[in-house]
């Protein structure tokens, strides 16, 4: 086969990273090439990154290096004394507040290559538990290791609790809409799709992205929603919705619909700990008990209300979420500063 010694210029960016994907939602993991993201809590990194490197974001995350779906996650240095990493997340619209699929990779990948360490648990030293500081606070991940892999992935989440019960809004197009908001990490408007006429299969995919705009749209216009602590995370990231599942054995069924109308491949960890929330305020579980979600595709997260706590004036839940991850490619990301293109573009 044919072979080359080409490099690139130096005065081209050079990016490396790892990508994978969780129950089929993909994360890119940047491993290099990355500038410095100053600040002293992830909050601060995070309104730097947006204010200073948001080309960086698009450039490798849309179009030719990425599409309208993608998403990454860049590690930082911890800003707890007790932290392993620091991590933002960045999706087509911006910069994420906590994402549940990319905890679950972060910690599979890491563990496996090497790019993050964490501590044996006293219980069980093949359990390594990773302590992540997100926007939206501390994350603790927990990877189980057998045979040199990781065979089990867990976290446990910030406090999530429910900020709205049974609101209505009016959406054009579709009429009033019955509708609950709680907070995982990111707070969602959470919709029963059958009472919108919507189906839950990879079919409706146009027809998801479309519904659950409209429905953000005019949730946002209609209900203020405020973090009781960050002014940064008082914001709607998105619509999901909830359905029967397609297998008998399983819950039920979630699509979420998020930033600039991403679906979700898979059952979206911080949206599964919203539902353990609601769920648990509404007495249909109690604590420890398992729920297991399916997403677009069939692949599955487990949720459980494993504590209660007190959040900011709200009665929270800690949510465990347990899923799986898979690595699928390594890359060089090259910006070529002469491509009129270098920075992306977006076609959906």
């Amino acid at each position: 086969m044919p072979t080359t010694t080409w490099s690139p210029p130096a005065h081209w960016t050079r990016i490396s990273a790892i990508d994978a994907h969780t129950a089929g939602e993909p994360l890119r993991i940047f491993t290099g090439g990355l500038p410095p993201f100053p600040g002293d809590t992830i909050l601060a990194k995070r309104r730097y990154a947006k204010e200073h490197w948001d080309r960086i974001r698009t450039a490798t995350l849309w179009e030719p290096r990425g599409h309208a779906d993608m998403y990454g996650a860049i590690l930082t240095e911890p800003v707890t004394a007790d932290g392993h990493a620091g991590v933002l997340f960045v999706h087509n619209e911006g910069f994420s507040t906590m994402c549940g699929h990319g905890i679950i990779a972060l910690a599979q990948v890491g563990v496996e290559t090497g790019l993050l360490s964490g501590e044996p648990t006293p219980a069980d030293p093949s359990v390594l538990e990773i302590r992540l500081d997100t926007p939206a606070g501390r994350v603790t991940a927990f990877a189980r290791r057998a045979g040199g892999r990781v065979a089990e992935v867990w976290f446990h989440n910030v406090p999530s609790f429910v900020y709205a019960l049974e609101q209505r809004v009016e959406v054009d197009g579709i009429g009033p809409v019955r509708y609950d908001v709680a907070y995982g990490g990111a707070f969602y408007a959470f919709c029963r799709a059958e009472e919108v006429g919507i189906g839950l299969g990879a079919e409706n995919f146009r027809e998801l992205i479309d519904v659950g705009m409209a429905i953000k749209q005019a949730v946002m216009a209609s209900l203020p929603i405020r973090h009781p602590l960050e002014a940064d995370l008082g914001f709607l990231y998105g619509t999901i919705f909830v359905g029967a599942p397609h297998n008998p054995a399983h819950h039920s069924r979630n699509v979420c619909i998020f930033a600039d109308g991403e679906v979700d491949r898979s059952p979206t960890g911080t949206g599964v700990s919203a539902r353990a929330a609601l769920h648990y305020a509404r007495g249909e579980i109690g604590l420890g008990e398992t729920f297991t979600v399916e997403s677009i595709l069939g692949t599955t997260f487990t949720g459980t209300a494993i504590e209660t706590t007190t959040f900011g004036g709200y009665t929270a839940v800690i949510p465990r979420v347990s899923g799986s991850a898979h690595i699928c490619g390594r890359n060089e990301l090259l910006i070529d500063p002469d491509d009129p293109l270098a920075y992306g573009f977006l076609l959906r």
